[in-house]
Order: structure tokens, then C-alpha cells, then sequence
């Protein structure tokens, strides 16, 4: 079983991250820069909130709203969901599915070390399959 810190030595160890205070066209310049689809809130070095393309699509764009005037504050998700690094790669797809989400800060402690999206852990679920198979196919014919 693939812990999520096997997964995170596979990616960009860079946490991207957006103050509360800046506007959501700023986080958005971010997100297409990066290549991401969230980004972390910060506070005085503290996760405040996350921000995703999911937040910006309800809470801007079909609220009405101008991603130029409205704060980062205003669309975060505030209650925000982590795991550890010792965290299984099946839990976190559990945490995913029955929370609806689709990133998770991963938490050393009280210090955030990396962030998993649903494609991570997919990605890690699928090469574990992959693995599996081969070992299996291997058992039985002998190659």
C-alpha cells in the first residue's frame, strides 16, 4: 500500500500558495502560470484556507461576480482537509470522494509538506494496479 509520502517524492516538491488578501485574478494568473488547480491560503505562514478553479467557477463566475474586485477571503474553502504523509493512498481517495474535493495539504505536523490532487492519487492508485497485474501475470506464466 503507496503512502502519500512515496506520492509527493514523485512531484514538484514547490507548495504554491496565495494570501487571503490578494484578488482572485491574481490567484488565477497563478493557477495558469503553475499548471495547477489550487492553491494553498496563507495567513502569517498558516493554512487560512485553499482556493481552487472549483471555488472560482461557483463562487465568481456564476455568482456574478469580477474576479478583479473580489478578495481570495471571499471564495476560499475555509475548513480545509489535510492528511499525513503516513496517510494511504486509499484513504486519501476515500477523504476525496466522501468530501467532494479534489486537493489535500498533507501535514507534517503543524507544517504543511506538499499538496495531492485526485490526479496524484489515481495516477498512484493505477501504477499499484499495473504492478499488481504484471506480479500476478508473472505468477502464473512464469515470465
Amino acid at each position: 500500500m503507496k503512502t502519500i509520502k512515496q506520492v509527493l517524492l514523485g512531484k514538484n516538491p514547490n507548495i504554491w500558495s496565495i494570501t487571503p488578501e490578494a484578488s482572485v485574478f491574481q490567484a488565477l494568473e497563478m493557477l495558469a502560470d503553475k499548471d495547477i488547480g489550487a492553491l494553498i491560503v496563507l495567513e502569517n505562514n498558516e493554512i487560512v484556507g485553499i482556493m481552487s478553479e472549483r471555488d472560482y467557477a461557483r463562487k465568481v463566475i456564476l455568482s456574478g461576480k469580477s474576479s478583479r474586485t473580489t478578495f481570495v477571503r471571499d471564495i476560499m474553502t475555509a475548513d480545509v482537509i489535510g492528511v499525513s504523509p503516513e496517510s494511504s493512498i486509499e484513504e486519501c481517495m476515500a477523504l476525496m470522494s466522501q468530501n467532494h474535493i479534489r486537493h489535500l495539504p498533507v501535514y507534517d505536523g503543524s507544517r504543511v509538506v506538499g499538496v495531492v490532487s485526485i490526479g496524484d492519487i489515481v495516477k498512484a492508485i493505477i501504477d499499484e494496479q499495473g504492478l499488481l497485474i504484471d506480479n500476478l501475470v508473472y505468477y502464473i506464466t512464469g515470465h
